[in-house]
């Protein structure tokens, strides 16, 4: 197979060079503060944590969103020294974090219930998702944080504005911006299980130019994520400690290339660039199979996994007159996947590789009817292919196509004083399955004298069957692909409050509930996949946030999930029932910076590590993570960190060790 990178790096920069791309992307304009928002008085600025961009498409003060949304922000990430987004997003209400093991583990983010391939992930408003991935579910263990500037997770169907994909929720990130004059920043980290992390970024702006260039390499190279329990003689009778078998850690190397370019034309008309690449590449622990034992087990050989993915947006931004903001886009991504193993010198055996390729047309056009009153509309057409090779099967390769069309309306409305509401409609017509209509209403009110402010949604969300699923058959395995699949789908709602308590002391909750229909499982004779998977999940989020003092604040978590596979009656796999977490933040001087994190996931259901066992009982953990930022002065920082204090051992999924107690530290420097 002709090896993808240098047609990807062509075709990335044949679409830089025919368009335009949105630095921020279309929906990610926020910066460091956003002033004036729609409605609120001229002048006033908002903090880039009390804002939401993914909830409605435009940057809005999170008071006024009637979604469940949690922003995690540049600072937030620095403070708490998370350098993947699997670590970040453990703290985020209504989500599990499956990772297989440590850094660079196939990693999946389950929001409120819904499945792992429920979640519509953006990348600057790329969508990031792999059409070669055979039930599209996206990888969040080759994502890193240096150069990040927000992540947004926004919980419920939202189809309504994002189309396929999006049933339980949308995780949205944003790159960092040029600001200001030039700068460069340094920064090394050493610590546990092998790590060497290094990243460098130049960043500035001049006479309408802006400019962001960032370069990480990440290395875990001796993580431990085989329990001893699972590693056999032979023979295949369990070994008995201390004569333990080979126990290969993972070897995870990761490095990433982001830049960002705009240039200001005039006032009326600006174009933006924005492209991130990542290679990596895994040495992981895989099983094999006994024929004599009928047992899976550890295999004594590492295997490999590599990946080389390249997104990009290119965009034009046009307003001919105030308030009427347009953009026209073309988005890019290329992901490669690469698998092979056990490496055994004498008969490894042949890689097998995925491609997959998607380009989306766009245009998005906001208008500003009034101050808190706004319409915006959009148009996409999406092309997406896949090409994968197998050698050995039956066929041994395939290639796939499909394409969607999509038009959408949003209107953003303050009907009254303290009154807030959020309506969208979108249609998709697929060129495989044919139409599909979804909707979102989302309304906030801020009640007089108490300030309470309730909020509420109500939406639908589908997910498109894959390529893989459409077209994509195993016969050695007597199993066939379903041209005639239809979308997933999903009913969503949920309502809440939030409280203040004085001005130190905000406290709130939700309740949801969504159902989900029309998904895609294996039928009773094991051939094919069939639209007849029901399933329902609801519960509540709640809250705690504390302003103890202007150097000490703090926030408890607490979700709560139920979910029922509706056709067995059984739970979902891989849903605790609960969840918490809580952070914290304590400046006692000037540059000093304390942060704490604490994540509790109760019991849950999961089959062992190759299923052989399909529902046992998984514990649950308890980590607790520390974090210490000092800045010598204003070009030197140092900082140090400690992961998992009490060495918990617990395995997220079952048949993976979560790593153990780390200690880290490093400096970070800045020209100025």
């Amino acid at each position: 197979m002709h090896h993808p990178l240098g047609s990807a790096l062509r075709s990335v920069l044949a679409l830089s060079c025919a368009g335009s791309a949105l630095l921020a992307a279309p929906f990610a304009h926020a910066q460091q503060t956003a002033a004036p928002f729609a409605g609120a008085p001229a002048g006033v600025e908002t903090a880039l944590d009390e804002i939401s961009v993914a909830a409605t498409g435009v940057p809005t003060p999170t008071a006024q969103v009637g979604s469940s949304v949690t922003v995690l922000t540049e600072r937030t990430l620095e403070q708490q020294q998370r350098r993947t987004v699997p670590d970040a997003l453990q703290q985020v209400p209504g989500l599990n974090v499956v990772q297989t093991g440590g850094p660079g583990g196939q990693t999946s983010v389950f929001i409120r219930g819904a499945n792992s391939n429920h979640t519509k992930v953006l990348i600057d408003g790329i969508d990031a998702t792999d059409p070669s991935n055979g039930n599209g579910s996206f990888d969040f263990g080759q994502l890193l944080t240096d150069d990040l500037a927000r992540i947004e997770v926004l919980r419920g169907p939202q189809s309504g504005l994002y189309g396929s994909d999006a049933i339980g929720g949308v995780v949205s990130f944003t790159t960092k911006r040029g600001e200001g004059p030039a700068r460069a920043l340094l920064r090394l980290e050493g610590g546990s299980f092998g790590t060497f992390n290094q990243s460098g970024r130049i960043s500035g702006s001049k006479n309408g130019f802006d400019y962001s260039v960032s370069v990480s390499h990440f290395r875990a190279a001796a993580t431990p994520v085989t329990p001893s329990s699972l590693i056999v003689s032979e023979g295949g009778r369990p070994l008995v400690r201390p004569f333990l078998g080979p126990r290969n850690p993972n070897d995870y190397e990761n490095t990433t290339v982001s830049a960002k370019f705009g240039y200001q034309f005039a006032d009326t008309f600006r174009i933006n660039s924005v492209t991130r690449f990542i290679n990596s590449r895994l040495l992981l622990t895989g099983d094999t199979f006994d024929p004599v034992t009928f047992q899976s087990a550890p295999s004594a050989f590492r295997s490999e996994a590599a990946v080389q993915q390249v997104f990009t947006r290119n965009e034009a931004e046009w307003t001919p007159f105030a308030g009427f903001h347009n953009i026209l886009a073309i988005n890019y991504s290329n992901l490669f996947n690469r698998q092979q193993g056990p490496l055994d010198p004498l008969t490894s055996p042949d890689a097998t590789t995925g491609l997959g390729e998607r380009t989306r047309f766009e245009y998005r056009g906001d208008y500003l009817l009034s101050p808190g009153n706004i319409v915006l509309f959009g148009a996409q057409r999406d092309e997406e292919s896949l090409f994968t090779t197998s050698p050995g099967s039956v066929p041994d390769s395939l290639r796939a196509k499909n394409g969607n069309t999509a038009g959408y309306g949003e209107v953003q409305l303050t009907p009254f004083d303290r009154a807030f509401l959020v309506a969208n409609l979108r249609h998709d017509e697929n060129d495989q399955f044919g139409p599909a209509t979804t909707f979102r209403v989302a309304p906030s009110y801020i009640l007089p004298f108490t300030d309470t402010r309730l909020k509420g949604s109500v939406g639908t969300g589908f997910k498109a069957p894959t390529l893989s699923q459409l077209y994509q058959s195993f016969p050695a395995f007597n199993f066939f692909a379903n041209p005639n699949l239809k979308p997933e789908e999903s009913l969503g709602y949920d309502a809440g409050f939030e409280q203040p308590l004085g001005d130190r002391v905000l406290v709130g909750a939700t309740f949801y509930r969504n159902d989900f229909t029309n998904l895609i499982n294996t039928n009773a004779s094991f051939t094919s996949n069939e639209n007849i998977g029901k399933a329902v999940s609801y519960g509540a989020e709640a809250f705690v946030s504390v302003r103890f003092s202007e150097t000490l604040s703090g926030r408890v978590d607490y979700t709560n999930t139920v979910t029922k596979n509706e056709i067995t009656g059984q739970k979902l796999l891989r849903r605790p029932r609960h969840k918490g977490s809580a952070t914290a933040s304590w400046n006692p001087l000037p540059g000093l910076t304390f942060s704490g994190t604490v994540i509790v996931l109760g019991s849950f259901v999961d089959g062992n590590r190759d299923f052989s066992v399909p529902r046992l009982k998984n514990p649950g953990f308890t980590l607790v993570n520390l974090a210490v930022n000092y800045d010598v002065s204003e070009t030197v920082s140092v900082f140090g960190r400690i992961d998992n204090l009490f060495d918990r051992r617990y395995e997220n999924p079952t048949g993976f060790l979560g790593p153990g107690l780390a200690v880290y530290g490093g400096v970070r420097l800045t020209s100025f």
